[in-house]
């Protein structure tokens, strides 16, 4: 039996980073504030070696046309014509030697104008050029600096800070335009974030408490000794399905509030929260027969302890709760029978800082997992095909959770098939 190999994962995209520093040189950058000054100057220029070239030919034709002297003729004996320009009128001896003489000087003379006026001007050029690209790059700086007030304050709201606005002042224009409508998004934004945490304060209010109820009545009605056990076998299922609900409830709150950026934060090492979220996992995965091992080396990152715990708790459940047998994982692809040798599955956590990232990975043996699926995992309430549809192995919404909890942190999580069953879980997030 054979298998068609899956299709190679899909890169991640990346994401922008509110938080994310300016580059050490901005101006490197084709940014509008460059094109612009560019624009500008090289109009000017271009303006300016036209109008240079037009006076050029001007010239040189009101010249040309002014030197057409007529022919020289100088009669009598004993006359002698020098000048320092022309030291060759000594040496003619008759009247067509010395218009030749003349005519030569005053072309030599002509075009000594011309090259004179042509570097001038040359200079002048390149000066007024200068003045005109640091002049153009201060107007559009001027011109866009309402554009960087938006840019600002939409950094700002990215990172949940709603309250921010840009009331521009000025002159009634696109740019003024522009930024009234970004407040009034902004408004609309606020209003409607603000309703959503009250709902969600609501909700966790009205949800957990008809829950947390009917758990303490089924447990008192389990706790009585006279009880019939119809009645015990009823309550137990029904304390199941009440706990179900409460996992799916906080899991939906969980998952809202974590959709946003976290305002507070303080350093949290993640090889402690790795290390109590195996300490959490450690019985269930010893009654699965499920070894867990891996090293957690110091990676401190700012973010919300408590949500980071989830992550890694989430990621480790899943991992021992998916769980089987390296030996089942190629069986399973293989086409061989249950005859060889079973070995008992693992889960690896560890944690370290790698290129200037805090990482922690969670690899694990389990079911083979084709790249195409890998998407569809971290969907609320999606799972693979039908091997986790069990309603003990939680409400679909766990790695859902990570990888808000990771964007929220300005991170992110990637999954990646491990050869031969099983998955790779990867969080990055910036130290």
């Amino acid at each position: 039996m054979t298998t068609t190999p899956a299709p190679p994962a899909t890169p991640p995209k990346p994401q922008w980073d509110p938080g994310q520093a300016e580059p050490a040189f901005p101006w490197i950058r084709s940014t509008i504030r460059i094109r612009l000054t560019l624009l500008y100057g090289g109009m000017f220029l271009i303006a300016g070696i036209l109008l240079l070239s037009i006076i050029y030919l001007l010239t040189a034709q009101a010249l040309r046309d002014g030197t057409q002297q007529p022919d020289f003729k100088i009669t009598g004996t004993g006359i002698r014509i020098a000048s320092p320009s022309c030291p060759d009128l000594a040496s003619a001896r008759d009247n067509s030697e010395l218009n030749a003489v003349l005519r030569t000087c005053l072309g030599n003379t002509r075009q000594e104008a011309l090259n004179d006026l042509l570097n001038r001007s040359l200079l002048a050029l390149v000066g007024l050029s200068v003045i005109a690209f640091a002049f153009g790059y201060a107007m559009a700086g001027r011109v866009l600096s309402p554009l960087g007030r938006i840019t600002r304050t939409a950094r700002r709201v990215a990172g949940t800070d709603l309250s921010r606005r840009i009331e521009m002042d000025g002159p009634d224009d696109e740019l003024k335009e522009l930024a009234d409508t970004f407040d009034e998004m902004l408004d609309r934004l606020e209003r409607a974030f603000t309703a959503q945490q009250r709902f969600v304060a609501n909700a966790s209010h009205e949800l957990r408490t008809p829950l947390a109820i009917n758990r303490t009545l089924l447990e008192v009605h389990l706790s009585d000794p006279g009880a019939p056990v119809e009645l015990q076998q009823l309550g137990k299922t029904l304390l199941a399905t009440n706990e179900r609900s409460e996992q799916l409830v906080e899991g939906l709150l969980l998952l809202a509030r974590s959709d946003n950026q976290i305002v507070e934060r303080k350093p949290v090492d993640l090889a402690e929260v790795a290390t109590r979220a195996l300490d959490q996992t450690r019985g269930e995965a010893q009654d699965k027969g499920v070894e867990l091992r891996g090293e957690q080396q110091p990676a401190v990152v700012q973010g919300n302890g408590v949500l980071l715990e989830r992550i890694a708790l989430n990621l480790v459940q899943n991992a021992v709760r998916y769980n089987v047998p390296e030996n089942v994982g190629s069986e399973a692809t293989s086409g061989k029978g249950a005859g060889g040798r079973r070995e008992s599955g693992w889960v690896e956590v560890t944690t370290e800082i790698e290129h200037g990232q805090a990482v922690l990975v969670v690899s694990n043996t389990g079911p083979v997992v084709p790249a195409y699926e890998i998407d569809n995992l971290f969907e609320p309430f999606r799972r693979l095909r039908t091997e986790r549809t069990g309603s003990d192995k939680g409400v679909g919404l766990g790695l859902s959770i990570a990888r808000s909890v990771a964007r929220a942190h300005g991170g992110r999580i990637i999954a990646e098939p491990r050869e031969g069953g099983g998955l790779v879980m990867r969080v990055t997030l910036p130290v």
